[in-house]
């Protein structure tokens, strides 16, 4: 089964992040997600989370710290992802990929269909935010 090194943003504006839906064309289309994708060979993973940013959404970031890591296997691929805070630099979010794009605050989550591999980050942003307030 084929391995991929993934990162995401997890991208605060007051108390609402960012979350994308993907095309219906894609793997798991229409789920919602994170801003990110691979990492590529020789690429380091704030590298590859500013190209992916400024590829799917148009807008520059800064990558901080590591939110939160993990790995899931689906039927086609075993993902592992690092979800970075980030700060849009430069920018408004754009639709260059995406089919739909939200700010939601952590008590929406649950309104959202979300790709399995995030499930576990957003029950985190769940504890650490509030959301059951």
């Amino acid at each position: 089964m084929d391995r991929a090194e993934v990162v995401a943003a997890l991208i605060w504006r007051g108390d609402t992040f960012l979350i994308c839906q993907r095309p219906k064309n894609k793997a798991r289309g229409l789920l919602w997600e994170f801003v990110g994708g691979k990492v590529e060979a020789g690429e380091s993973k704030q590298a590859a989370l500013q190209r992916e940013c400024r590829e799917e959404l148009g807008i520059g970031v800064s990558v901080g710290e590591p939110f939160f890591e993990v790995t899931h296997t689906y039927p086609d691929l075993e993902v592992h992802l690092t979800l970075f805070y980030a700060t849009i630099e430069e920018g408004e979010p754009q639709l260059l990929e995406h089919n739909d794009l939200r700010w939601i605050s952590p008590s929406e989550i649950d309104d959202f269909d979300f790709c399995p591999a995030d499930e576990v980050i957003l029950e985190e942003i769940k504890r650490q935010h509030g959301a059951d307030a």
